[in-house]
């Protein structure tokens, strides 16, 4: 069975009960923070060992996120251990921020740039993306010089490719064609 399929039902159990009690941003945190322990290699391998428990496995995961977490929190990765879905936690974290996204009507936006942009372009982009998306953005932005120019927008599924890389290989294309 797929990871996503396994641990879209604890996702949104975890989502549902942090909107509830109105934590998301605490819960989000929370399940970061044991999304990346649980990426760690040492703790994949205490996680894929046949011989431990789930019990054992629960003490020595909340014992590396002690004090990190609530008690509700702790309940939570019990139930996890109890099924031996521990391993989930980046799945379930991904998919929690999909919904917390989905809930804030707010979306990462990946951007590249051939340069570096100045402030007043970031927020006019920003701006033109919110409308075109109908929700806002969080850009995240970084550099790559192979561009030769313009940028490559990604949010989701949508890429709108406008680099200069992009318009020579068409433009290239329709002179072979």
């Amino acid at each position: 069975m797929e990871l996503t399929t396994c641990a879209r039902p604890y996702a949104r159990a975890a989502f549902e009960y942090a909107k509830q009690q109105g934590t998301l941003s605490q819960w989000s945190t929370m399940l970061s923070l044991c999304a990346s322990i649980a990426c760690h290699k040492k703790v994949i391998s205490l996680l894929v060992n046949p011989a431990l428990s789930g019990k054992q496995q629960l003490k020595t995961f909340l014992g590396l996120c002690e004090g990190y977490l609530t008690k509700e929190m702790n309940n939570y990765i019990a139930i996890l251990a109890d099924n031996k879905r521990i391993n989930l936690l980046p799945v379930i974290y991904a998919l929690f921020i999909q919904l917390k996204a989905e809930e804030e009507r707010s979306q990462e936006v990946s951007v590249i740039s051939a340069l570096p942009l100045t402030q007043d372009q970031v927020d006019q982009l920003a701006i033109k993306v919110e409308t075109r998306l109908g929700r806002r953005v969080k850009l995240n932005i970084k550099i790559d010089s192979s561009l030769i120019g313009g940028v490559i927008i990604k949010a989701g599924d949508l890429v709108i490719d406008g680099s200069l890389r992009a318009r020579l290989a068409k433009l290239a294309e329709a002179m072979i064609s």
